[in-house]
This record gives structure tokens, sequence and C-alpha cells, in this order.
């Protein structure tokens, strides 16, 4: 069996460095692996109407924005298929026949879609677009028989509800479609990264975010204003590091040769956050020495996009050739599902053996 990857984003802003830790970066690593025989990575524009269907331009204008994002963290078109949801139609055909398969109680059940109703304040008029996406994203995973799915740890209910499909239909209509695997992220500082406002999510609607295609200035101004422990008011006072949004994203992206290019005075991070439990290390000191990792981290990929952006035509062609060969792969998918649900009809002359049964 192949090695199949599947994963994405939806555009509905810039990607921000919780994607970066959470999922970009590890996509770069299977990607240069050599590992994996086929790598998709979906902008999930269709996914993203669903609770923007009023403002389709927000959508729109974030297309070129996350593919640019895509390319400055590394991700190769030569290696991997990057596309555009919308564009493969089979995909919505596909999240219509597994509908049938899945109830609105486990879908109701589903602690993912549970949170993100809560956080849009949907209440009672939840589009029913939205409610439905955990269907939606196992036609995804499924119509390029992905093996792995590279996610967060918030992505968890999601790929459940996807297996739990697979297995649906496969029992119903015999071994069709493929399960797939979820892949976290090694770091547990990664798993999900918290908002600069100390807010448990990293969420572009909460404005709590440092894009990865933020300034240099714009990086510093947001590590300074920082969230840190409340009661670490003076230097002299004992810190916590546990819940530290500054120490949690030194976890996440840290590295032990930053200490001695940027912070001599400590050999490595559980020195650092000792000092601060301690007490005698105060906030500012630390969010200086954050900055310059999180610098360090960033100009390469602020480097890449800036030449992406000279290069709009080529990037838009990037998409439109993705997306074909998505489209070619997806269709193969359905031509299996249709067939093993006994509804490709005219690809079925026995149907005509059936009259008179």
């Amino acid at each position: 069996m192949k090695k199949i990857i599947l994963t994405g984003d939806r555009p509905t802003g810039r990607l921000h460095v919780g994607h970066y830790v959470g999922s970009l970066s590890e996509r770069v690593r299977l990607q240069n692996s050599g590992k994996f025989d086929e790598i998709y990575i979906m902008i999930a524009d269709a996914q993203a109407l669903t609770d923007n269907a009023d403002h389709p331009e927000k959508v729109r204008k974030n297309i070129l924005q996350v593919a640019l994002d895509y390319l400055a963290c590394g991700i190769d078109p030569e290696k991997s298929t990057i596309f555009i949801q919308s564009m493969v139609p089979e995909l919505t055909e596909l999240t219509f026949y597994y509908m049938n398969l899945v109830t609105v109680s486990r879908v109701q059940r589903n602690p993912t879609v549970k949170a993100e109703i809560q956080m849009r304040n949907f209440e009672a008029s939840i589009p029913v677009g939205f409610f439905t996406y955990p269907i939606s994203q196992a036609a995804d995973i499924t119509a390029f028989r992905a093996t792995t799915v590279p996610v967060g740890e918030d992505q968890m209910p999601m790929l459940e509800q996807c297996k739990e499909i697979v297995h649906k239909f496969n029992s119903v209509y015999g071994e069709t479609l493929t399960e797939p695997e979820i892949l976290l992220p090694s770091n547990k500082a990664c798993l999900r990264l918290p908002g600069i406002d100390g807010k448990a999510k990293m969420s572009k609607s909460l404005g709590n975010c440092i894009y990865l295609s933020d300034s240099e200035a714009d990086v510093k101004k947001k590590i300074m204003s920082m969230f840190t422990d409340p009661n670490h008011l003076r230097v002299e006072d004992p810190g916590k590091v546990e819940g530290n949004p500054v120490f949690i994203y030194l976890d996440a992206f840290c590295r032990q040769e930053y200490f001695a290019e940027f912070l001599p005075d400590y050999q490595n991070l559980d020195e650092l956050k000792a000092h601060y439990q301690r007490g005698g290390l105060g906030d500012v000191k630390v969010k200086k020495f954050l900055n310059n990792v999180m610098q360090a981290e960033l100009s390469p990929i602020r480097a890449r996009r800036q030449e992406w952006e000279k290069r709009i035509p080529d990037v838009f062609d990037i998409l439109k050739e993705g997306s074909k060969a998505a489209e070619a792969k997806a269709a193969e998918t359905l031509r299996d599902v249709k067939a093993s649900m006994r509804i490709n009809y005219f690809d079925d002359d026995s149907l005509i053996d059936t009259i008179g049964d």
C-alpha cells in the first residue's frame, strides 16, 4: 500500500506560528523524509465558506496568502501537491454519500464541533454546512486514500469520526476506503500553542496570533506584550513556567544553540526555567530572549515569502496544476465508491439484467 499524506488549512487569514509548530514544520519534515509516495496539501476554501458564506471575499483573498505561507515554510510543489478544495468537485459528491452513514446525534457529540460552535456563538443558528464539516473532512481524507494525517491535537475527534465513516462504509459496501492514522507533533508544547494573550488557543478570530508573515517589528511588539505569570510582579518574585505562554513558546521553538548565541548566561532551557521559578529573573529578559529565538526561526520564512511574492503568477500556476492533479486522484476514488455502492449505472451493463427481477 502506498503511504499518502493529506492535510490542509482553511483560508480565513494568514497562517500563524501555531500552524507552523502544530503542522507546517512537520509537513516539511515528512515531505523531505522520502518515506511517502504522495503528499496532498489542501487549501480548504469550501470548508471556510461554511461559516463565511456571507463574506466570500474573505476566503478568496486569503487563497494566495495561505499558498505563500506554504511555500515560505518550505512546502515544495515538486514533492507535494498543493490544491484548492472547491476545485475538486468529487469531494462534494463523496460528502453527500457519507452523510447517509452518520447520525445527527453523532455529529453533535463531536468535541471539536461543539467547541467551534460555542466559540462562534452559533447556538441554534448553525449553518448545516458547518455542522457537517466532519463529514466533509472525511471525504477529503478518503478521496486521496490518505494513510497519514498530520494535524494538531484539537483535530483528533475529527479523525476518529473519519475512521468511523470508513468502517461503516466498508462494512456496508465492501472494503473500499483506506483508514487514516493521525500524526501528532512529537513536541508536546506544539500540540496546542496558546495565544499571546494567554488564552488556550491561538486563533485568527481572537486576534491573539503571531503570523508567519509578520514583520520583525510586529513580532517583537507582540512578544514584548505577551501574557506571563500574573503573580510575577517583581524581578525577585518566584514565577510559574507551567501555563506561562512565554515558556510554552520557548519549549516549542528554542534550540540548544540559541543560548550560546543569545543568552550565554544559561546552558539550556531548564536552567532558565529554574532561575525564573526561584525568583531573580525578570519577564523582560526572558521575552527579549524569546524574541531573538522567534526572529531566528521566522527570518528565513519571511525571506522566502518575500521572494514568492514577486512571483504571484507562478504561485497561481502551482495551485492550478495541483488542483488538476488532485481532481484526477479524487475521481479514481469516487469511481471505486460508486462501484461499491452499485450506483455506477452506466459503467455496469448488469443493470440491464435486473429488469424484471
